[in-house]
Formats: C-alpha cells, structure tokens, sequence
C-alpha cells in the first residue's frame, strides 16, 4: 500500500522559514520522481518543485525554498524561506512513475 506523509507545517510570520517533510512507503522511492505541490483557498493546485533526474522550480517560490531528497530515508524535503503571505495553502507530496501518488497534505499559514 502506497503511503505519502507530509509533515512539518504550521504557522509562520513573513520572513520566517519553515521545512516540509514527506515519507514514502509502499513503492520504490528512488524510482520516483518526487515534488511538492500547493493548493491556496479557492486557487488550483499548483506545483512547486520537483526532485527527479533534475530539480525545477515555479519561478514563484525560486531562490527561496529548495527541495531535495534522501532516497536512504525514503523522504523528499522542501526547505521554504523568507516566506510570504501568498506562500500560504496546502502542500502536497507527488510520487510519479507510471502512476501518481498524493499525500494528505500539511496546511503552511504565512502571517503576522
């Protein structure tokens, strides 16, 4: 059984920092291509970042947050700086192969 769990989100003021963590079972992590996604309310889910045979990021969130991956723990991290209020939504971890995987999801609330 495929399982993707986020953590790692909360509250932040502007400026702040905050790393989001996903953990993979159930499929061969490394295999994977792997990214963060993000839903605001009343937006589409948008992507963030992705860590596969190259990194890519929305030219939204560039030179501020970073992903990366530990194949060895099975997780993919995405490291967010300097955070703003329109940083604020639902962030999701994708596997992506053949098929997609989601996780539930970890609510980032950007705001003083």
């Amino acid at each position: 059984q495929v399982q993707l769990v986020e953590s790692g989100g909360g509250l932040v003021q502007p400026g702040g920092s905050l790393r989001l963590s996903c953990v993979g079972s159930g499929f061969t992590f490394s295999s994977y291509a792997m990214s963060w996604h993000r839903q605001a309310p009343g937006k589409e889910r948008e992507l963030v970042a992705t860590a596969g045979y190259n990194t890519n990021y929305a030219d939204s969130i560039k030179g501020r947050f970073t992903i990366s991956r530990d194949n060895a723990k099975k997780t993919v991290y995405l490291q967010m700086n300097s955070l703003k209020p329109e940083d604020t939504a639902v962030y999701y971890c994708r596997a992506q192969r053949v098929n997609a995987y989601w996780g539930q999801g970890t609510q980032v609330t950007v705001s003083s």
